[in-house]
């Protein structure tokens, strides 16, 4: 299993569109970039390559890393920079199945493949497939699981996908607050590479409306920035609790300082793991 982060960023991206911060002009000088979040995960026994996500940014990200198109492709939840890179299956591609969720989001009224089905019905190379979280489906020669996370107001999922015959294991949170629910933890447990969800430190709370939560018992330190998105410290505590052998936090924005976002665990495009 080869998985090559083709995005690594939030919304807006690292470098932003207009902004002159200094993480931004940081990225600039060192030729680094975090696009819209996506991942690729090529099955080498196969010659297949499963797709977690559809970013905006699907045409620069697949050139960029000279990795094949997907067989396959997994969306996590509806937000844009997750969903809309799905309209780059015209014409390059001849046949995409689409993995998602199929329980109903309270908040719009449908599942995550229905939304998926109703707005790209006009494309005759998807064709979604509905799957129950926490049960696997096959799908380029892996063992897929979705697992529920949390990220208000709309429904999402974490992705783990594993290698049957290697036994390597990957695990995505998908975009969440530390709260994750034990039943998803278990199944993030113990992977070769977590990707973490991580959008900005914990000091930046005192800028988000609503602040922060899931305060650390012992030093009080917000791990969930607003009720979205884990902090960096949400982030290390949650790989700490699941245990990987490896990993990154991802969905990482230009808000923070650049020594706090270059380095380390901090993720960034075209960075490749074989497991």
């Amino acid at each position: 299993m080869e998985v090559t982060l083709l995005g690594t960023g939030d919304t807006t991206g690292t470098p932003t569109p207009g902004c002159d911060c200094a993480t931004c002009e940081t990225a600039v000088e060192r030729g680094v970039e975090r696009t819209r979040f996506s991942v690729h995960v090529a099955n080498e026994r196969t010659g297949e390559a499963l797709l977690v996500d559809a970013s905006p940014d699907f045409r620069y990200q697949f050139l960029e890393r000279d990795v094949a198109l997907p067989d396959a492709a997994v969306i996590t939840h509806i937000h844009f920079d997750h969903l809309d890179g799905l309209g780059n299956a015209y014409r390059l591609l001849r046949d995409l199945p689409v993995y998602a969720a199929d329980e109903t989001d309270p908040e719009t009224g449908e599942s995550v493949a229905g939304t998926v089905r109703r707005r790209y019905d006009y494309l005759d190379a998807v064709t979604v497939e509905a799957v129950t979280p926490l049960e696997s489906f096959a799908t380029c020669g892996f063992d897929v699981t979705l697992v529920p996370v949390d990220h208000p107001p709309l429904v999402c999922y974490g992705v783990v996908v594993k290698d049957p015959k290697t036994g390597a294991k990957l695990a995505i949170t998908g975009d969440t607050s530390y709260g994750v629910p034990d039943p998803s933890r278990e199944r993030l447990a113990d992977a070769d590479l977590l990707l973490a969800d991580g959008i900005v430190p914990a000091r930046l709370c005192e800028h988000h409306p609503l602040g922060g939560k899931h305060h650390d018992d012992d030093d009080g330190v917000p791990r969930t920035f607003g009720t979205k998105h884990m902090t960096f410290e949400g982030a290390r505590a949650l790989a700490d609790d699941v245990d990987p052998g490896a990993f990154r936090i991802v969905h990482v924005s230009h808000f923070p300082e650049p020594a706090e976002v270059f380095g380390g665990a901090m993720a960034v495009d075209g960075e490749r793991f074989r497991l």
